[in-house]
């Protein structure tokens, strides 16, 4: 399924770090929402710090950051306490939320074809309506390019 901007955000449920099941429906601000492919590699972990770094500012433009891989709950609580991540990590081992998302595709990596995430983010307003979408993120400057598209909701 191909999610379209100005749709409303699949709801889902997923464990998350801090250690409660989180509801999409139940959060009435504004959700930077990124998948990544796996915790501690250098793109994700390069991604992360970038989000962490301006979780401040994000939460003052009335907003919450939230990644999602299919690792496990004990591999992101690792994570996010290595680079002292600032906001929570949701599991998706099964894959539902990915795929409900439509970041599940082919990828290839020195020539082998496989299927994993492919690096995204939803800015999904107060409403639970997707604003803005990236897909294939190159990850410099995207948390910044994020920052910039969350104010002018």
């Amino acid at each position: 399924m191909k999610l379209k901007e100005n749709a409303k955000a699949p709801n889902f449920k997923l464990q998350s770090t801090n250690g409660k099941l989180f509801e999409l429906s139940k959060i009435k601000k504004n959700i930077i929402l990124y998948f990544y492919p796996k915790d501690d590699t250098p793109g994700c972990t390069l991604e992360s710090k970038d989000f962490s770094k301006l979780n401040n500012i994000i939460l003052k433009n009335n907003a919450i950051v939230l990644g999602i891989s299919k690792d496990s709950i004990e591999s992101h609580i690792k994570f996010k306490k290595k680079y002292k991540l600032k906001f929570d990590l949701l599991s998706d081992e099964d894959l539902k939320v990915i795929k409900k998302y439509g970041v599940w595709g082919k990828k290839s990596f020195l020539g082998k074809k496989f299927m994993g995430i492919v690096r995204s983010t939803f800015l999904i307003n107060s409403k639970g309506k997707i604003s803005k979408i990236w897909s294939n993120v190159r990850v410099k400057d995207h948390a910044k390019e994020v920052l910039d598209e969350l104010r002018n909701i």
